[in-house]
């Protein structure tokens, strides 16, 4: 457990992704100011989502890096690298290496997350005990590779503005992508500010496997965030990736790092622990 002050506590949500996948990522600001960290609504994370993609599978490496910068002057730096893959029937699989604090006592290990809308369950395996914790999913919206990526229109909320922009279509880490920046500004004392903040967020989609390569955002509150999917690959996975081991026992309920498990469509950070 961490303990500290209001800025320890920041800091660590800052690296909670609020909402994974592209269906979420595409979205527009958060749901309202002064909701600290939290608040933020720059989802990272393209391997798990609440949104069902079949027909279009891939593999890649998905890397998010944080910047924070204190009133010292001083930064505050994260990177966390997780591969992803999804089959052509919309199971993902995610592997992120965990390395604890120094002095923990604890080695690096893997978290193993295989989400399977197919059997309508979620395994986040543990290979110190070869247990899988096995948790149901909740009803989600299907969707096809050749669906449509419009997100609905971000509500606006009292002395906030929300603008929108498309930025067209290139190539992005190796495939077709369509970009959209999202600009929102807090007017002055909506949340106790004296002077206007700007958050803005630059997503790129990619067009035919409907998740994000590239999402850049800038908050002058909590630092930014890059996150890149590199190494696509658009072939089929192997389908045993998205299956537990023989060897596993399978375990319903909570698990994982976290103790309760981990919340479907959330990664947490290795500061957590």
């Amino acid at each position: 457990m961490i303990r500290g002050g209001t800025m320890i506590r920041k800091t660590i949500l800052l690296f909670i992704p609020l909402f994974s996948g592209a269906a979420l990522l595409a979205q527009g600001p958060p749901p309202g100011p002064g909701f600290g960290p939290r608040g933020r609504g720059f989802g990272m994370g393209a391997g798990v989502g609440r949104m069902v993609v079949t027909g279009a599978p891939y593999s890649g490496t998905e890397t998010i890096s944080t910047v924070q910068t204190l009133a010292n002057g001083n930064t505050i730096t994260h990177k966390n690298v997780t591969q992803v893959y999804r089959d052509s029937q919309g199971r993902t699989r995610t592997e992120t290496t965990i390395t604890p604090p120094a002095g923990s006592g604890r080695s690096p290990f893997t978290e193993i997350v295989i989400t399977d809308p197919v059997s309508g369950n979620r395994y986040v395996l543990n290979s110190s005990t070869l247990t899988a914790n096995q948790m149901p999913l909740a009803p989600r919206r299907a969707n096809t590779a050749s669906g449509s990526t419009a997100p609905p229109s971000p509500p606006q909320r009292q002395g906030v503005t929300v603008t929108t922009a498309d930025l067209g279509s290139k190539t992005v880490n190796g495939v077709n992508a369509t970009g959209r920046q999202v600009t929102e500004t807090i007017a002055a004392g909506t949340i106790g500010n004296a002077a206007a903040i700007t958050v803005t967020r630059v997503s790129w989609v990619a067009t035919d496997l409907k998740i994000p390569v590239s999402i850049q955002t800038s908050d002058p509150r909590f630092g930014s965030t890059d996150m890149e999917l590199t190494n696509i690959v658009t072939s089929e996975p192997d389908a045993s990736l998205f299956t537990v081991p023989s060897n596993y026992t399978i375990k319903e309920g909570g698990g994982g790092r976290f103790g309760g498990g981990v919340a479907r469509g959330f990664r947490r950070p290795p500061a957590q622990q």
